[in-house]
C-alpha cells in the first residue's frame, strides 16, 4: 500500500536540489534525521501550484533556501524571540505558515501570532493531513486565484497579507501580495511579539507597506 508521503511525492513538482549537490550541514542531528528518507527520494519540492513549499536539504537553485539556511536564527526566527525557538521548520503554506518538526511530531506555526498547533504524530501523518485538507493547510485556492491574475510565484516568494489576517484582513486576492519569504516572516515576527502580551480587544497599529 502506498504511504501518504509517497502519494504526496507522486503529485509534487520536480526536486529543488539535484543529486550531487552538497548537503546542508546538520541543523542538529536529532532534528534533521527524521526527514532524510523522504528527502532522499526528492530533495525539496513545490506542490498544489506552489501553495506548499518543502525546503531542500541540499543547496538548491537560486532563490531556493536549504533547510539549514531557513532555520538559521539570524534569518528570521530571532525576530520572534522565544516564540520560534524550537523545532525544525521544513515546509510552508502559501502564506508562510510553517510546518515544524519537533520530537518526531509535526505542528503548525502561525507567522502572525507565533501560535503553534499540533497537526500530526509524524511526517507520514503530516502528509496524510495535507492530502486530506490541502485547501486549508496549504492555501491552494487563493494561491491558484492569485497566480491566475498575477502569474507564477517566483522562487523564495510567499503570499503575505497586506492587512494581517489576525487584524481582520480578508482572505482575498486583493489583500495579498508576493513578498520574499524572509521579509514576510520578519515583518510578522514583530507583529507577533506585540500581540502575545496584549489582552483581547486591545488596539494595534500596523503600517501597510506596498
Amino acid at each position: 500500500m502506498t504511504s501518504p508521503l509517497d502519494r504526496l511525492l507522486e503529485i509534487a513538482g520536480v526536486a529543488l536540489a539535484t543529486p550531487g549537490r552538497p548537503r546542508a550541514a546538520a541543523v542538529g542531528a536529532d532534528r534533521i534525521t527524521p526527514v532524510t528518507r523522504p528527502w532522499a527520494q526528492r530533495d525539496g519540492f513545490h506542490a498544489f501550484e506552489s501553495a506548499l513549499y518543502v525546503h531542500p536539504l541540499a543547496t538548491g537553485a537560486a532563490g531556493e533556501r536549504s533547510m539549514q539556511a531557513w532555520n538559521e536564527p539570524a534569518l528570521w526566527r530571532a525576530v520572534y524571540d522565544d516564540l520560534a525557538a524550537e523545532g525544525l521548520c521544513f515546509a510552508e503554506d502559501v502564506f508562510g505558515g510553517q510546518f515544524v518538526l519537533l520530537h518526531g511530531e509535526v505542528s503548525t506555526f502561525d507567522p502572525e501570532t507565533g501560535a503553534r498547533d499540533w497537526l500530526a504524530p509524524d511526517l507520514e501523518g503530516w502528509a496524510e493531513a495535507v492530502l486530506d485538507d490541502y485547501a486549508v493547510l496549504t492555501g491552494h485556492p487563493l494561491a491558484h486565484a492569485w497566480q491566475a491574475q498575477h502569474g507564477p510565484l517566483q522562487a523564495g516568494q510567499r503570499l503575505v497579507p497586506k492587512i494581517p489576517f489576525v487584524l481582520g484582513g480578508e482572505f482575498t486576492v486583493e489583500n495579498l501580495h508576493a513578498l520574499d519569504a524572509v521579509e514576510g516572516m520578519r515583518r510578522r515576527g514583530a507583529l507577533a511579539r506585540q500581540l502575545r502580551d496584549l489582552p483581547d480587544g486591545a488596539r494595534v497599529t500596523y503600517r501597510v507597506v506596498d
